[in-house]
This record gives structure tokens, C-alpha cells and sequence, in this order.
């Protein structure tokens, strides 16, 4: 079945969904593929008139939305995750045809994206408020009194490519479970993708009616949707650049940004210099290196650098980098042309500026490989810049009080790691680093879609996970009865 439907010459064709209505529009524009070039699936060209069409759509859906009941919502829930993971494999071929992703690694983001719907219909059962004790001060009186958490109404979802499935079911299953009408925008680079999940939703019985619609494009329609003043929450995964945009265009609304990064990890003495080795490959490498979360900066004790760099190098070059249809392929190719220019022109310039490289560099049938950089310091862009491409830089440090400095002067703090046998050190470790997350003992690439997830600094504001994400797209009112 699966090499069926990679031979297959059919060009699927992504439509709008205006609420439960899908439309084909005349305008379209075609997906190849990262990785040969062939035409993968279509995308209609939508502009403003098309997003405000959306919008005013999800704007009458929000009141039969919060109004819907909440056994109708984990229903609703619980029926798009079981027809996910019956319809699993043409997910992942999909998401290995139109951004290249490893089949492997497809079938794993495919069975996360399971589990974050059914997660998200876990977690509606504890969304909830409380009472409060309004005779607690001398100026108070007895009354009953109490909050709960309601919808805030409309939500834009705004997705990247690199998980165009999970990420899309982190923002719109929390979004719609906690009962507001949805206007989705998904990565131009997997439109197809992002219709067959939103075509679970909308066609399931338990549906809320126009809850969901669809858009697809860049700048115009992110605009659009940003500057409305009809959607209530952002939700935005994506760069710097463009969150920083969405800041200032947003107005007045809660905006809930998942940014960039620039993850490390500290080698101490201590470590096992083989797992880590292994983990560390693993974790900078994984998705072509284009995770918010990939690790980036590798701090290694002096006393363990060269035996450290040794390892990463050997274990880097077991990786398999080819085709994405091929089952043993660890890496595929980068997005796009462009990202595999700028990836080799960061490598040349840290070479110029005295790093080296001790695996990878060269292209591998026309794809970049997996690099692995030595003495790379701290001025060299390579490193203080968000890479978002397969390379890793290796840092040579006298102690882990240096190690966690530099981790922490970075404008980013997403997530990062230490990998040690020492107690007190990876104590001190949760305490001393400055990001939103800290995983002892492996990468800092590591995410469980039911933890809370996000950064501080420029890596941005408010957290996914179903659990956070729910407290994102609700907000509470305040009841008092005399």
C-alpha cells in the first residue's frame, strides 16, 4: 500500500472549508516536493476577502460553539482521533510527500497526533474553576462566590511546517474542545496535510456546525486574521521575525507565541560520554535540524572534548541521510533550496572564522548532511543565531559554571539540557538555566505533548500542551451571589 501510494501520479487538490461549507477555488498553486521536485498536492490562493469571509463565519459559530455541550466536545474529540489513527498511514505518506519527512519519523508525528487530540479530550473533564471565600478580609461579607473558565470566542491558528499535523492538533484541538470557533491558517508547505485533519473535524457527527474553517496563504491572510478584531486569541508557532510582527499588529486580544531557539546541552566529565553521544546525534539532527528545539550548542568539559567530539563525529556518520519514502532514512532534505544555501554559508563562514568540521559538510545527492563542528566559539554566528538546518556546534569549556553562562547569554530560552552523574549539579542545573524547559540526563529536544511547552525570552509567550493550552484559549469570569 505505501509504495502504491508513492507512485501515485494523482495530485491532490486542498480545499477551503467556510465553516462546513468546502469550496474549490480557481486559483490554485501547486506543492512539490522537497526532495525531487515532483507536484505532491495543491493549495487554493486565498487573499483578505476570503479570510474575512472566515472569520465572520467563526464569529456566528462562537455562540452555538460555547453553548455546545461538553460531553459533544470530548465526542467530538475522541471520534476525529480514532479516524486519525485508522486513516494513519496516508497522514504519514502525506506528510512524507509534501515536507519530506522521513516515513519513519511521519508515522511517529502521525501516532502524536493521536494522542494530543485524545489527551486534549482527557484534560476538558478537569477544566473547571472554584469557589472563594469572600469573608476571608474584615471588609468582605459571606456570599457565594466562585470563577469558572469560558471560551474566549474566536481563535486563529497560525502553523509552521516542520509538524504540520501535531502543531496544527495542539492549537485547534484545544481551541475548539474548550468550545470556541476556529480560523485556521496552515504552513503554505503542507496544505494537504492540514485539509485531510481539518476534514475529520468537519465531517465528524459530533461537529459543531461552522466551528472550523480553513484558509490557506502568507502575509495577506496572516494579516488579515492578526489585525481582525473578530478573533479574541493568536495562536502562532513560528519565527522571530514574524511574532514580533504579529505583536505589533495584534491590538488588543491575548496573543500566545511559540518562537525560535537555540537549545544546548553541558557534557560534564561526569557524563556517560557514549549515550549522550548517541542522544546528542539524535537530537540535532532529528527533522533535517529544523525544531525549535534541535540542539544547537554542545558545551563539553575540557577534560572529555576530544573523547566527546570523537563520538559525536562516529555517531553522526551512522545517521542515513536519502530518500524520505525509504524506511531506514533518518534525514531528509531541508524545506526548501533556500534553507540548504543559507546552512552551507553559515558552515563557510564559521570555517573562515577558525571552527571546524569533523563530520558532514559536503552534500550528499544534492542534500545536506548532518554537520558536526569543532572549536566553534562564541562570537561565530553559527552559534548565536537560530540555525534551524542540521548543524551542531561543539564548545570546549573549563567548567559547568562557564558551560551554563553561555547557555544563558542567548536571547533564546526554549529548552535546554545537561547530561551528568552529579546530583548537585543537575539540582543547581534546574535552578541556573533561564528557558521554559530543562531535561537532565538527555536532549534537549525532548517534548512530551502533555507537558507544558514553551520558552522565555525572544522564544516567546504562553505555553502549549493541552492542559496550558486550554487556560490560553479560555478566560475567566468571576461570579458573585448575595
Amino acid at each position: 500500500m505505501f509504495e502504491s501510494v508513492i507512485k501515485s501520479s494523482d495530485r491532490a487538490e486542498a480545499k477551503i472549508f467556510f465553516g462546513s461549507q468546502e469550496e474549490i477555488k480557481e486559483k490554485c498553486e501547486e506543492r512539490t516536493s522537497p526532495f525531487d521536485g515532483s507536484v505532491v498536492s495543491s493549495a487554493p490562493v486565498c487573499d483578505a476577502e476570503d479570510t474575512i469571509k472566515a472569520l465572520k463565519i467563526a464569529k456566528k459559530a462562537a455562540r452555538s460553539a460555547a453553548r455546545s455541550p461538553l460531553s459533544q466536545r470530548i465526542a467530538w474529540l475522541e471520534d476525529v482521533a480514532k479516524k486519525l489513527h485508522e486513516e494513519k498511514e496516508a497522514f504519514a505518506v502525506m506528510l512524507a510527500r509534501e515536507v519530506a519527512k522521513p516515513i519513519a519519523f511521519a508515522r511517529i508525528e502521525v501516532e502524536r497526533c493521536v494522542e494530543t487530540v485524545r489527551l486534549t479530550a482527557m484534560e476538558l473533564a478537569h477544566l473547571h474553576g472554584e469557589t472563594i471565600p469572600t469573608d476571608i478580609m474584615p471588609s468582605g461579607k459571606k456570599t457565594l462566590a466562585y470563577f469558572r473558565r469560558e471560551p474566549v470566542g474566536v481563535v486563529a491558528c497560525i502553523t509552521p511546517f516542520n509538524f504540520p499535523l501535531n502543531l496544527v492538533a495542539h492549537k485547534i484541538a484545544p481551541a475548539l474542545g474548550a468550545g470556541n470557533s476556529v480560523v485556521l491558517k496552515p504552513t503554505p508547505e503542507a496544505p494537504m496535510v492540514a485539509y485531510m485533519f481539518a476534514k475529520l473535524f468537519v465531517t465528524s457527527e459530533y461537529a459543531v456546525k461552522d466551528a472550523l474553517s480553513v484558509v490557506y496563504g502568507d502575509a495577506e491572510v496572516g494579516s488579515t486574521l492578526v489585525q481582525s478584531d473578530i478573533p479574541r486569541v493568536i495562536s502562532f508557532t513560528g519565527s522571530v521575525p514574524v511574532g514580533n510582527i504579529i505583536t505589533k499588529q495584534a491590538g488588543i486580544k491575548k496573543v500566545s507565541l511559540e518562537l525560535g531557539g537555540n537549545a544546548a546541552t553541558y557534557i560534564d566529565k561526569s557524563a556517560d560520554l557514549a549515550v549522550a553521544a548517541q542522544r546528542c546525534a539524535f537530537g540535532a539532527f532529528y527533522n533535517s535540524g529544523q525544531v525549535c528545539i534541535s540542539l544547537q550548542r554542545i558545551y563539553v568539559n575540557e577534560e572529555v572534548y576530544e573523547a566527546f567530539s570523537t563520538l559525536m563525529a562516529k555517531e553522526t556518520a551512522k545517521l542515513k541521510v536519502g530518500s524520505p519514502y525509504e524506511h531506514d532514512t533518518f534525514m531528509g532534505p531541508l524545506i526548501d533550496a533556500e534553507s540548504k544555501e543559507r546552512a552551507k554559508s553559515w558552515i563557510a563562514s564559521a570555517k573562515s572564522e577558525g571552527a571546524k568540521v569533523i563530520s558532514g559538510g559536503d552534500e550528499v545527492e544534492g542534500m545536506f548532511p548532518p554537520t558536526v563542528m569543532a572549536d566553534v566559539t562564541d562570537e561565530m554566528k553559527i552559534i548565536c543565531e537560530e540555525v534551524f538546518a542540521p548543524i551542531v556546534s561543539l564548545v570546549r569549556v573549563p567548567s559547568y559554571e562557564v558551560a551554563v553562562e553561555k547557555m544563558n547569554d542567548s536571547p533564546y530560552g526554549l529548552q535546554f539540557s545537561i547530561f551528568t552523574n552529579d546530583l548537585r549539579m543537575s539540582q543547581a542545573f534546574i535552578e541556573d538555566a533561564e528557558c521554559g524547559g530543562v531535561v537532565i540526563n538527555d536532549i534537549p529536544t525532548l517534548r512530551f505533548d502533555v507537558q507544558p511547552y514553551g520558552g522565555s525570552k525572544l522564544s516567546g509567550v504562553g505555553r502549549e500542551g493541552p492542559k496550558w493550552a486550554l487556560e490560553e484559549f479560555t478566560q475567566v469570569k468571576s461570579i458573585v451571589i448575595c
